[in-house]
């Protein structure tokens, strides 16, 4: 990938982050946490795809974007390992909620992940050299 080819992927892939934010908090105002714990996992997942095709770290598959995040940026501490285990328990809670059969998340389990997501999304923005403004 060319670098300005680089360089509009990692801003397209932040903004599609930001707006998944934005539709789970929608959902989370309807009451629709299934669906609102889908968009927090897919916008943590589109902000770290960003920063890997930023620094050109390859990954295939959603487990191996998870995987390549967690060896590039959290064992090196640019991301902390709390930030890290949201990342990790947003991909195990989108499985349950996506493919589990008869499993509901609550308010109070949204309530919990909003502020770290929103956090962490944040961190991979700013890890990647972009703010919300560019």
């Amino acid at each position: 990938m060319k670098p300005d080819d680089r360089e509009a992927y990692v801003r397209y892939r932040l903004s599609q982050a930001n707006e998944a934010l934005e539709t789970a908090q929608i959902l989370i105002d309807h009451q629709r946490w299934n669906a609102a714990v889908n968009r927090l996992y897919y916008a943590v997942y589109y902000a770290t795809s960003g920063l890997l095709a930023k620094h050109a770290i390859n990954a295939k598959s959603h487990a191996g974007v998870k995987t390549q995040f967690l060896l590039h940026f959290v064992k090196t501490e640019k991301i902390s390992y709390d930030l890290g285990k949201t990342y990790s328990d947003l991909f195990d809670w989108r499985q349950k909620g996506d493919y589990g059969d008869f499993f509901d998340f609550q308010a109070a389990d949204l309530e919990n992940i909003l502020p770290p997501t929103k956090v962490l999304v944040k961190a991979i923005t700013t890890e990647a050299g972009l703010d919300e403004s560019t």
